[in-house]
């Protein structure tokens, strides 16, 4: 299997909550990271995380390029 692309989230203001959601019949939250202003997440989707939601003002940066959160 090939290793999937990782993502950046870099936290314009405090408070921005990233939340992996689970894959499979009935998708559940299974993690949260709440990141202050100027902090940064690396992650990526793997067998159990088919989602994730960004919460709060933050750039999220991928291979397919950068997009803005705005809330």
């Amino acid at each position: 299997m090939a290793q999937p692309d990782y993502i950046i989230i870099e936290a314009e203001e405090d408070g921005v909550h990233v939340i992996g959601l689970t894959r499979g019949t009935d998708t559940k939250f299974h993690h949260s990271e709440k990141l202050d202003a100027g902090e940064v997440m690396i992650a990526q989707f793997t067998e159990h995380t088919s989602a994730m939601k960004i919460r709060g003002k933050a750039k999220i940066h991928s291979a397919h390029g950068t997009i803005q959160s705005k809330k």
